[in-house]
């Protein structure tokens, strides 16, 4: 009786890089630790989002030695989430993992969600940072509200706390990748083309080396762009918001009119609650514009249809 051959399954682990010259060695020699992985073959493709430091020497002298392991440079610097869809495109393989190269993402996760996959027929599975320890109150509080706003307001369900950081079948990348949208917002997307996900938690991890290159107001745009791409409710609350002024309005107009009629010396005594409705309803005007010109510039930016991202170089 002739035997057959197992197939050889292939992960492909995409991991973005900006300016991480001090986290990669750590992060190769991590993933070369999971000696538990061998059944399974594992491709790494580092994603250069216009580094400006030794990252890219760095990643082609791990590639001189390793066959297995690829890059993608990008021509500037365009942004975590075209590295990620890049990485998507070059990848290969049953599987595709999404990593941060910091190692504030377990890789030791990498052999339990494979197992998880391929035994438990998920589709997905998907990780969530349970805390951020004592050092991060502030940002884990607009953390916490920014997933409470956008499961709010957006058809597309958030889980708190999770991360970039999943493994996904070949089908999952596949229908990621129809969506070719120049204002991604990964999470969002990965939660909108559904399967079936799990998700795993773990405890917050401190960067291995390094410091990290989101800022507060970084994060803060992300989070704009992550509720501007998944919804058109605040469109909608600018016009209740529209209605309820104009509303005010009349009846402040009703009641200045009124007023003075029967007191014919009340106007200049009213200039307080005149200036008082005249900044009111600006103030409503410019927050109005400015979230209509939000959603006026994303049209703007699709319509253009530039490319995602541009690569310099690869292998």
């Amino acid at each position: 009786m002739v035997k057959t051959k197992k197939r050889i399954l292939t992960l492909s682990i995409i991991v973005p890089i900006y300016n991480e010259e001090e986290s990669i060695p750590a992060f190769y020699d991590k993933i070369k630790s999971l000696s538990f992985l061998t059944p399974i073959n594992i491709l790494l493709y580092f994603i250069d989002d216009g580094s400006t430091d030794n990252s890219v020497s760095i990643i082609k002298k791990i590639t001189c030695k390793d066959d297995k392991v690829h890059y993608v440079v990008f021509s500037r610097h365009f942004g975590k989430e075209a590295a990620i869809y890049a990485g998507l495109q070059h990848s290969c393989g049953e599987y595709v993992a999404v990593i941060d190269v910091d190692l504030q993402d377990p890789p030791e996760l990498l052999p339990k969600m494979i197992k998880m996959i391929t035994e438990e027929q998920w589709d997905v599975i998907g990780t969530r940072r349970i805390n951020r320890g004592k050092k991060y109150k502030i940002r884990s509080f607009f953390s916490n509200l920014f997933y409470k706003m956008i499961n709010l307001v957006s058809d597309s369900q958030l889980v708190p706390g999770e991360r970039d950081y999943r493994v996904m079948e070949r089908k999952v990348v596949d229908s990621i990748l129809l969506l070719s949208e120049s204002q991604r917002f990964s999470r969002g997307i990965f939660s909108w083309v559904g399967f079936r996900t799990k998700y795993l938690t773990f405890e917050n991890v401190d960067r291995v080396k390094g410091k990290t290159s989101w800022t507060f107001l970084g994060l803060m745009k992300y989070a704009v762009d992550g509720v501007v791409s998944f919804s058109t409710i605040p469109l909608t609350f600018v016009i209740l918001i529209g209605l309820l002024s104009f509303s005010l309005s009349v009846l402040g107009a009703i009641f200045v009119v009124v007023r003075a009629i029967l007191d014919k010396n009340s106007s200049i005594a009213g200039w307080a609650s005149m200036i008082t409705i005249l900044l009111f309803i600006s103030s409503i005007q410019l927050l109005s514009l400015g979230v209509i010109g939000k959603y006026i510039s994303a049209i703007f930016l699709e319509t253009k249809q530039r490319p995602i991202y541009i690569k310099r170089e690869s292998k």
